[in-house]
């Protein structure tokens, strides 16, 4: 979690110096962190309403990375404020501390699907977006299992 939380500062002293602020209700780009149970996480509008999110999770028992698919709708009345949902895929693998507790025929590497719903919003006034969501996944290839406990918190610097 240090190492996370240092990654996203340092991310953030450098969006700072590099590009200038988005202060407005939208944005295109932002790099935070996530929480829960950890990861990096990068946000970029390829539309108005359609964008591609990169995560990053490192925690105990290894690593993995998602690639989501979002579509995002505006609530009427509240500017800066989105719903999305979206499919995605991850990889993932696992230490050793994993294998030994739960073996897989696989090696440790896993592969599957996701789905996101969440709320995102945007500070105007600030380069900060905030957002909630809940990201479920089924790993098919590997340790096979479904997974409901995902998704966070996530506090990134937009511009």
């Amino acid at each position: 979690m240090k190492k996370i939380l240092c990654l996203a500062v340092f991310s953030f002293i450098i969006g700072n110096a590099a590009f200038s602020q988005n202060t407005g209700s939208s944005y295109t780009t932002a790099l935070g962190a996530k929480f829960y149970p950890g990861a990096i996480t990068i946000k970029h509008f390829t539309k108005p309403n359609r964008a591609l999110e990169g995560l990053g999770y490192f925690w105990q028992h290894g690593f993995r990375f998602t690639g989501l698919y979002e579509i995002h709708g505006d609530f009427t009345g509240a500017p800066g404020l989105k719903w999305y949902i979206g499919p995605g895929a991850h990889i993932q693998v696992w230490n050793d501390e994993w294998k030994k507790a739960y073996p897989t025929r696989d090696g440790g590497v896993g592969l599957g699907i996701d789905g996101v719903l969440g709320l995102d919003y945007k500070i105007k006034g600030a380069p900060i977006n905030l957002s909630l969501d809940w990201q479920p996944s089924f790993n098919f290839v590997g340790y096979n299992y479904f997974q409901g406990d995902w998704g966070g918190f996530a506090v990134r610097y937009t511009f």
